[in-house]
């Protein structure tokens, strides 16, 4: 068996209603006083107020920082940084979507180390220490919780990205509850986002890619699989929140230590250039990059088919399956009411050379694919996306 590393977040609490009794889980780790990252939709929504209120209870000073937008900007994450520095804060909590907890993950080390971010950015550059961190995720898609990444936009388009075990949290803290108010179109992004982490995790090419990111991924796709298109049509239902919830965390285990591929790079010419939300623009591309994959990756899809999809029929081979499993999520998106079509989100079919171009800046991504991809790839696969 080959040597690989495995890290994940130390402590994971798993409880409907959890966020209203953060000070019991966590007031003794973040201390006297802590910065709370959050946006401002969430804020104004009073989905924050029950984890601040438990937090002020306990006698501890909440700074709340409530300015993050999607896709958040370097500016943002200097100005949390400078929040905490004012009130001098002792731990961070992250309460949101993934780029809520990627300021908070950044802002912890920065107030933490006082290292500067430019020295931080890429694999394993940052250093920390950083402060204590916990995260309470209100989505089920990016598994930032358990990830040792966070992406920051820097200038107009370009993103970068600080990978390093030092930015895993203590805790995270998965409630369910905090999701049934989110709408449908979000559910369905964010659910196909985590069944492509899992997807891409099982097939990576990384020299790291491991028995347990494998074990995880195919947990996650089982329950991601048999829930996302409960919790889109009927989002009031805990269980199937829950097990979304669960699904994206296990996904995102798997991918933060065998990383995602083309799907991913080849999406963020979409949500970069275009501001589609990252969960869609990976759906858009991910049966496309499928299919290019399967003369590299047909055993490892047939692998994992029936656990997104336990209907497929068992006894075809594995191209066979591959092709039907590949068919099933292209179908999914449909019946979530999801665009389909890079034109159906306003991209004009002459901007696909330089989104082609773009993606190939992202070497970290494609180097992990199964199928090595080139330009006239890239542009291909947008082309029949388109």
């Amino acid at each position: 068996m080959e040597p690989f590393i495995f890290n994940t977040t130390k402590s994971i609490v798993f409880r409907p209603g959890a966020a209203a009794e953060l000070a019991q889980i966590a007031g003794s780790l973040v201390g006297r006083t802590c910065l709370f990252v959050t946006d401002p939709g969430l804020r104004g929504l009073g989905l924050c107020d029950p984890a601040i209120a438990s937090l002020e209870k306990a006698g501890i000073a909440v700074t709340v920082f409530d300015q993050v937008e999607a896709d958040p900007s370097l500016a943002t994450l200097m100005d949390a940084v400078e929040a905490g520095r004012e009130n001098g804060v002792t731990g961070v909590v992250g309460f949101g979507g993934g780029s809520s907890l990627d300021i908070a993950k950044l802002s912890a080390l920065l107030l933490g180390s006082g290292e500067d971010i430019d020295g931080a950015w890429g694999v394993g550059n940052a250093k920390g220490p950083r402060l204590p961190l916990v995260l309470v995720p209100t989505t089920a898609g990016t598994g930032s919780e358990v990830t040792p990444v966070s992406i920051i936009t820097v200038g107009a388009e370009e993103k970068r990205g600080v990978s390093s075990p030092v930015i895993l949290p203590d805790i995270a803290v998965l409630d369910a509850d905090l999701t049934l108010g989110l709408p449908p179109a979000i559910t369905a992004a964010t659910g196909v986002d985590a069944m492509v982490h899992a997807i891409e995790a099982y097939a990576s090419k990384s020299a790291n890619n491991n028995p347990l990111s494998k074990l995880l991924a195919r947990e996650a796709l089982r329950l991601l699989g048999a829930n996302i298109e409960t919790a889109v049509s009927t989002g009031g239902n805990v269980e199937a929140r829950g097990a979304m919830l669960l699904g994206s965390m296990l996904a995102g285990q798997a991918f933060a230590n065998s990383p995602v591929a083309a799907v991913h790079a080849l999406a963020y010419p979409i949500g970069g250039t275009f501001h589609v939300p990252h969960g869609l623009s990976n759906a858009l591309v991910l049966p496309h990059v499928l299919r290019f994959n399967a003369p590299a990756a047909a055993s490892l899809y047939a692998e994992i088919a029936h656990d997104a999809f336990p209907h497929l029929e068992r006894e075809t081979g594995d191209q066979a399956l591959c092709a039907d499993f590949i068919e099933e999520l292209a179908g999914l998106s449909k019946r979530l009411g999801m665009q389909t079509r890079l034109r159906e989100v306003s991209i004009p079919e002459d901007a696909l050379p330089r989104m082609a171009a773009d993606a190939m800046l992202q070497q970290r991504l494609l180097v992990n694919n199964p199928r090595e991809l080139s330009e006239a790839d890239a542009l291909t696969i947008y082309k029949a996306a388109w």
